[in-house]
């Protein structure tokens, strides 16, 4: 009797196995090696965010809705990626002509200590015009670098005066809904991520 029970709790584990291996690709790849794990879900990037923009408003991720978003986080002080990086992203919108004015650049500093609202209007008066500049408190801007994966972090400059920011250096895209649809490294050229952003038009 006790076999029977062996035999039958065997068949059982065999069988949960085998369906798994159906069902799952993962666990395919895994017990039989044969590649990577496949990628079935979304990627975890965007969310809420409460920050100040340039003009001393208090805006949310709610403002946005109904507008594709190209994201991009930086400061104002950063000597060469951060305005390389908006000069790509205000020649791939104007690559879109009209098309383009359906899309909304923002600019989140990373430093929000230097970066005031009135500073950041100042700095983003140089690149598109219709770029948004957020900052807020420390804790702010934290959560907002969170919620988009983004690393950063203050480090004494090379001369030991003062300070510079560590970031890693991203375009997001965001559809209509405020949904992470696919990101850009900064070395993107102008006319790549003008083909991205049509994706969202």
């Amino acid at each position: 009797m006790r076999s029977k029970f062996l035999i039958v709790a065997i068949l059982g584990v065999l069988v949960g196995g085998l369906s798994a291996l159906l069902v799952d690709p993962n666990a395919r790849r895994a017990l039989l090696g044969s590649g990577p794990p496949v990628s079935t879900g979304k990627a975890l990037i965007g969310g809420p965010f409460s920050l100040i923009d340039q003009n001393g408003r208090r805006v949310s991720e709610r403002d946005f809705i109904g507008r594709p978003m190209l994201v991009m986080f930086g400061f104002t002080t950063c000597p060469d990626v951060c305005p390389a990086g908006l000069q790509v992203l205000t020649a791939a919108i104007e690559r879109l002509g009209d098309a383009g004015k359906a899309i909304t650049p923002v600019f989140v500093s990373l430093d929000p200590e230097r970066d005031t609202s009135p500073k950041l209007k100042d700095y983003l008066s140089s690149f598109h015009p219709s770029l948004v500049g957020l900052t807020g408190t420390t804790e702010e801007v934290a959560a907002a670098a969170k919620a988009y994966r983004v690393y950063f972090k203050k480090v004494a400059d090379e001369k030991g005066i003062g300070y510079t920011i560590d970031h890693s250096s991203f375009y997001y895209l965001m559809d209509r809904t405020g949904v992470f649809v696919t990101h850009a490294p900064h070395s993107t050229s102008a006319e790549a991520l003008a083909v991205r952003l049509k994706s969202v038009l």
